[in-house]
């Protein structure tokens, strides 16, 4: 229910508060009120709407061109070399197994197969068929059936525990394969949540993790998901999690902004008023989210994820400067929270790039003065 209210609230902004922010702008002389060119993100070098990537979060031109190579082709052999040459316990080790799952979940949707049709996603199959032994198919079939199980069975449904009963077999097959990958029980993490593991099952998991990257961002996300799911209702366990996270994270790491997922994760049902986003707990976790990115390395490829959702809260703060920033970062790329939640990400991107840019001139701001 509060997802839904999200994106009733999302909707709602789009009708109603950026006409307001365009009257307003045109009041202050900055542009002819109602002018067609008023506060057009193009201006700013942004990319149009549909333009946007929904797959990624951020660029990785590499698994941008091996996955238009596996699906132009149907060979999954560009695949397995991109994943056999991504460090094990790295972040984007675990993007790209999501990008492949992901690629071949879309394409069994879109293509479901019969009437003498091959299924989409055929690739994925054969990697698995003709590789049995290989470790990153096998980690991105254990993640395609955890997308499947999300993507097309209600949770609690025989047909949704059947998937993810298969979906947790699938993680020990692949943590089999590679006893020092971190990946299989990051996936499983996504089982624990959707099959409600007890606390001491999801920790025994939780603990191989911490074994073999402690640092993981991914793995912390995940974690969090379930977390909230365990507790439903109430924000003190997950809050704990995102606070010791962040209170452990060593100097660079992106944990720091765990605070601000978990403030995420229980946005109240009303949030439209701007005080809820100037509150001391919501400021406290923009601002580590701040400093978590300012202080990250450079090619850190969570840092993106944190980006996206620093603009929606920023947005909301009506912190329009601070937004633009962000936004000059990872314009392009809208497969991260929040909009990924949305059945149209692009336009929910679009919508709060657009308020944005339109409070930024509201208040003086134009592309010459946009902050780097």
């Amino acid at each position: 229910m509060e997802i839904l209210w999200v994106l009733m609230a999302l909707v709602m902004i789009g009708f109603v508060v950026l006409p307001f922010l365009r009257r307003r702008r045109g009041a202050m002389g900055l542009v002819p009120a109602g002018h067609p060119d008023g506060a057009d993100p193009a201006n700013y070098g942004f990319a149009l709407e549909e333009e946007l990537d929904i797959r990624m979060p951020g660029p990785d031109q590499d698994l941008l061109d091996v996955l238009d190579l596996v699906q132009r082709t149907q060979d999954y052999r560009a695949a397995r070399q991109l994943l056999a040459g991504t460090a094990a316990e790295s972040e984007l080790r675990w993007q790209r197994i999501q990008a492949f799952a992901g690629a071949a979940s879309l394409e069994l949707a879109q293509r479901p197969g019969g009437a003498g049709e091959a299924p989409g996603g055929q690739w994925l199959r054969v990697w698995r068929t003709e590789a049995p032994k290989d470790a990153g198919g096998a980690a991105v079939h254990a993640e395609f059936l955890v997308q499947q199980a999300w993507r097309t069975a209600a949770p609690g449904t025989d047909e949704f525990r059947i998937i993810m009963e298969e979906a947790k077999a699938a993680c020990g097959e692949a943590a089999l394969l590679a006893p020092g990958d971190p990946v299989p029980y990051i996936v499983e993490l996504s089982v624990a949540r959707g099959l409600g593991y007890a606390q001491a099952d999801f920790e025994q998991v939780w603990l191989k993790i911490l074994d073999r990257a402690p640092a993981h961002m991914g793995a912390h996300l995940a974690a969090l998901h379930y977390w909230c799911e365990k507790w439903h209702g109430s924000r003190q366990q997950a809050y704990a999690f995102a606070e010791a996270a962040a209170a452990r994270a060593p100097q660079g790491s992106l944990l720091a902004a765990m605070p601000l997922f978990a403030v995420f994760e229980h946005l109240p049902e009303v949030n439209l008023v701007a005080g809820f986003h100037r509150s001391e707990t919501v400021t406290k976790a923009v601002h580590g989210a701040l400093h978590a990115v300012h202080s990250a390395r450079p090619d850190d490829p969570m840092t993106a994820h944190v980006r996206h959702l620093l603009v929606f809260f920023l947005v909301r703060g009506e912190r329009w400067a601070e937004a633009m920033s962000q936004l000059i970062h990872i314009d392009g790329h809208v497969g991260a929270l929040p909009w990924t939640l949305s059945p149209d990400p692009a336009a929910e991107f679009a919508v709060h790039r657009a308020l944005a840019v339109a409070g930024y001139e509201a208040n003086g701001g134009n592309p010459a003065t946009l902050p780097h």
